[in-house]
């Protein structure tokens, strides 16, 4: 049955790096909920079909509130975009809601406020049939006044944690599948935190920590930034192949900061975000030459392109892949020529990092939380598996067959001890460890 179904196998006694890493990148692009006439907009159903997550920008508050979220199609009925968003879905990519955008203001400061945030954004979810939300705040939408990483003491950073949590926990149990998480900061917001930990600087850090483990997608805005250091302590400039690089690795390999140590992310929850073209931001686009040559080497598969040098200097081979500002922009032939950013993308990441001796490669699975004392969870990119669980002595524990890419496991009757988590495909096999450890 290997040929129809993934087999997801829980066991011990794998060599996990003997497992190929490899995985197919996301290109991830906003849509404009409105027309520019230099870069208008056209239904969803006709983006270039390379794009496999689309951001719609944006969900705003209501007049007079800075928390009541609503969308309203701009150029098209509900119905008619409802449809263009299913058109997507049936294509399998993702369709996701983005929260704010430069020029608006939202703020949870109170109980009451967040309530009505979870409330509403729950509504614009369940209306159009969106995969998931982007948290895209801007200006002081965000700020730190004081507090850690790990102990933020803002409220409107407490309550806007809180909404998200709540917002994923009521998505899964109606629709008994995970909720999309992704977020496009400003650099100031991230990597500014190594130059300063208050107001914007490193205002985002505090939610990356917090929602870490429900985060799929982390895609910094590498652009609109003024100069950002590197965790080598030297600083760079916007718009070349070092810029790209050392931020990346940043958010990667984590950095510390007055408010404390950022633990960096996995690599495969890191994308590298660029505008589609000078027009299309005010400062930090970089041409498809150097993107490349600098992606090539984050990867491991060119050389170093500038100044900065990798830490992991084998690079990160299972790079999430590249966002852009805006879809909308990289269509337009004036933009630069007609979807030269999604032409990169193809450019980048068409040949497969590396394979090992027996040419399987890896589907990337997320565990959380890890340890655990009882229930965890498990995202993989693949439909329709047959899970097993089998315990340190090959012992069948347990065995079913699940339907979309999120599942929950009940370990609460297991033994203490290390786990093996392993999803085989025809052509793929992966592999990774839970801790159990009961209290």
């Amino acid at each position: 049955m290997k040929s129809l179904l993934c087999m997801l196998l829980v066991f011990t006694g794998i060599n996990i790096h003997s497992l190929a890493q490899s995985f197919s990148p996301d290109l991830i692009g906003y849509w404009h909920n409105w027309n520019d006439p230099n870069a208008p907009s056209f239904p969803l159903n006709q983006i270039d079909s390379r794009y496999t997550i689309v951001d719609v920008a944006f969900a705003i508050p209501t007049g007079g509130t800075d928390y009541k979220m609503e969308f309203i199609p701009d150029q098209f009925s509900n119905a008619t975009f409802i449809s263009h968003i299913q058109a997507l879905q049936n294509q399998g990519k993702k369709v996701i809601i983005s929260i704010g955008g430069a020029s608006t203001h939202v703020s949870l400061d109170n109980i009451a406020e967040r309530d009505t945030f979870i409330l509403t954004m729950a509504n614009i979810l369940d209306t159009f049939g969106f995969d998931g939300i982007d948290i895209d705040l801007e200006g002081s939408s965000v700020s730190v006044t004081g507090g850690t990483i790990s102990s933020p003491i803002d409220a409107k950073i407490i309550h806007l944690i809180d909404a998200i949590k709540q917002i994923m926990a009521n998505y899964y149990s109606t629709h008994n599948k995970k909720l999309m998480l992704t977020m496009a900061p400003e650099t100031a917001f991230v990597q500014g935190g190594m130059s300063a930990y208050g107001g914007i600087w490193g205002a985002y850090l505090p939610l990356i920590q917090a929602l870490r483990d429900s985060m799929d997608i982390l895609h910094v805005q590498l652009y609109n930034s003024g100069s950002m250091y590197g965790i080598d302590g030297n600083i760079y400039t916007q718009g070349n192949s070092d810029f790209i690089v050392s931020q990346t690795e940043a958010v990667i390999q984590g950095f510390n900061t007055s408010g404390g140590m950022f633990v960096g992310l996995p690599q495969e929850k890191v994308a590298i975000g660029l505008p589609a073209c000078n027009s299309a931001a005010g400062g930090g686009y970089t041409d498809t030459a150097s993107v490349k040559l600098a992606i090539d080497y984050l990867r491991g598969t060119g050389p170093k392109p500038g100044l900065y040098t990798l830490q992991q200097l084998n690079g990160y081979t299972q790079l999430r892949g590249m966002m852009t500002w805006s879809i909308n922009w990289d269509a337009v032939s004036t933009c630069a020529s007609a979807y030269e950013f999604a032409s990169n993308y193809e450019n980048i990441f068409s040949v497969t990092t590396f394979t090992n001796e027996v040419q399987s490669t890896e589907i990337p699975i997320d565990i959380f939380p890890n340890p655990t004392a009882s229930h965890f969870s498990i995202r993989t990119h693949k439909d329709h598996c047959a899970y097993r669980v089998v315990n340190i002595l090959g012992e069948l524990i347990q065995e079913a067959t699940y339907f979309n890419q999120f599942i929950n496991v009940d370990a609460s009757g297991w033994n203490n001890g290390i786990y093996f988590i392993t999803i085989d495909s025809e052509k793929s096999s992966t592999a990774k460890k839970i801790n159990v450890f009961h209290d």
